[in-house]
């Protein structure tokens, strides 16, 4: 029987590259995002193994409503990965626009709490596996960084989470890429990760036997 995995920020990047990899490894997966028409194209690409879910990250009842009819669909949900992020247009404390920053904070914290809280039900019933997106930037202090502190405060409830789902069996991890070449930046980057690497590092957390929890992959570009 396959497992089914929830992916939310699904349309491209991290996301997408999840979701295809996931697929080929045999298991279903829900595509949460809110540009339908790309989430759309995905699953038309993966078959009856994929479910477009459009929605908004940043509501947490659209997260729920998704994930409940994941739950219909394929009869159950194994894993949540909460990979929907950004970055800041003017980083900085002077420099910055602080509606700015409550984007950034909307999706980066408060639409992983949500991802969390309308996952762990189904997550429960299954001794699931919860995945976050974290960062090298999460790991290191850097000048600065606004960006950099909302995944210290990813890594840090990805460790808390598994201290907690531990109690019921299930498993917490934090996938915590440097650089990767995805459309979060504004200009290519051919030399550093690819979203296939994050997306191998993904698989490799969920396809660890249940007696071990992977609990962060950290990789970075060679050199």
């Amino acid at each position: 029987m396959s497992k089914t995995l929830f992916i939310t920020g699904a349309s491209t990047g991290i996301g997408a590259a999840t979701a295809r990899a996931a697929v080929a490894a045999g298991w279903t997966v829900g595509l949460f995002a809110r540009s339908r028409d790309r989430i759309e194209a995905l699953a038309g690409e993966l078959g009856e193994a994929a479910l477009p879910l459009p929605g908004d990250a940043t509501d947490l009842a659209q997260q729920e409503k998704a994930l409940a009819a994941l739950d219909e669909a394929y009869g159950g949900v194994d894993a949540a990965f909460a990979n929907a992020g950004r970055g800041l247009h003017t980083p900085g404390i002077l420099e910055g626009d602080p509606d700015d920053w409550r984007g950034l904070i909307d999706l980066n914290v408060t639409a992983v709490l949500y991802t969390a809280r309308a996952a762990y039900p189904h997550l429960k019933a299954r001794k699931g596996h919860l995945l976050m997106t974290g960062s090298a930037a999460g790991r290191k202090h850097i000048s600065g960084s606004i960006y950099g502190a909302t995944k210290w405060f990813v890594h840090g409830l990805a460790g808390n989470l598994a201290e907690e789902m531990r109690d019921w069996g299930g498993r917490c991890t934090v996938i915590a890429p440097g650089m990767v070449d995805t459309p979060f930046f504004d200009e290519a980057k051919p030399d550093k990760l690819q979203a296939e690497d994050v997306a191998d590092a993904v698989m490799l957390a969920l396809d660890a036997p249940h007696r071990a929890t992977v609990r962060e992959v950290f990789l970075m570009p060679t050199g």
